[in-house]
């Protein structure tokens, strides 16, 4: 089968599947339910393209969907124990309140299909890599590499953190052990690493076009809705994130500086 028709089936999943989530959170009033579902969306891809490419066989395709199965489910797993028992996240909570009776229809092109669409277009390369029946090489293993750097880092900073917060003495405190005395956001540095480690088997399947993917996912985890929205919020409420923004590198990890 060729790209263009399994693109094209890929987006009607996501539809169907955005429509789904977002009925249910009409029923329970909450459309932060889609941020559990962002990593799994990744998988229920995958998982879609290899059956549809069911005619083409090669390590890299079973390599990668391993991959990617690994990392979708652990960040949902993370999200939903994070924020199963919490209210609404304030994004969604600000935007009800602005929509009014109307964020009922809103909610649906504001977020899901925003989601969605966003879904579509950086799981490109995730599509691409499984149309190639292309060996294994070099640059392959360099991917593995890169996505276990990625995966130590984002699973070894979400598991630290979660663990710093769950102790009520530390609230109001600022997390400067471990990844994180390195990197301000160890997990979006090693969520976006990860993507890059997507585009090398891409790369290697002789998918090079696809590079916006992990282009769009950094731009997303830096400007957008990740480190920069967070840092706003920080600077806010932590006395001390300051003096942290002063020593520790905000992105790609380095060593602290002296304060």
């Amino acid at each position: 089968m060729s790209f263009l028709p399994v693109i094209f089936q890929t987006g009607l999943i996501i539809l169907g599947l955005m429509t789904i989530l977002w009925l249910i959170s009409l029923a329970l009033k909450n459309s932060s339910i889609v941020d559990i579902f962002w990593g799994t969306g990744f998988v229920v891809i995958v998982w879609a393209v290899f059956f549809l490419t069911t005619g083409v066989e090669s390590a890299r395709k079973v390599l990668l969907t391993a991959l990617v199965t690994i990392w979708g489910l652990r960040l949902s797993i993370h999200i939903f124990n994070r924020n199963h028992v919490k209210p609404e996240d304030f994004r969604y909570q600000v935007w009800r309140k602005e929509a009014g009776k109307e964020w009922w229809w809103r909610s649906f092109f504001k977020v899901f299909l925003l989601q969605g669409v966003l879904m579509w277009i950086i799981s490109t390369p995730l599509t691409a890599v499984q149309l190639s029946d292309k060996q294994l090489f070099w640059l392959d293993y360099l991917a593995i590499v890169v996505w276990i750097i990625g995966f130590f880092f984002e699973s070894v900073g979400d598991a630290q953190l979660a663990q710093f917060k769950s102790n009520p003495a530390n609230k109001g405190k600022v997390l400067d052990s471990g990844v994180w005395r390195y990197t301000r956001h160890p997990n979006y540095f090693g969520d976006a690493t990860q993507w890059w480690a997507y585009y090398l088997l891409a790369g290697a399947a002789g998918a090079w076009w696809t590079i916006f993917s992990p282009i769009i996912m950094t731009a997303l985890l830096m400007r957008v809705s990740g480190v920069t929205l967070l840092e706003k919020t920080l600077k806010k409420e932590k006395p001390g994130y300051q003096e942290y923004v002063e020593t520790t590198s905000e992105f790609f990890p380095w060593f602290p500086k002296k304060g």
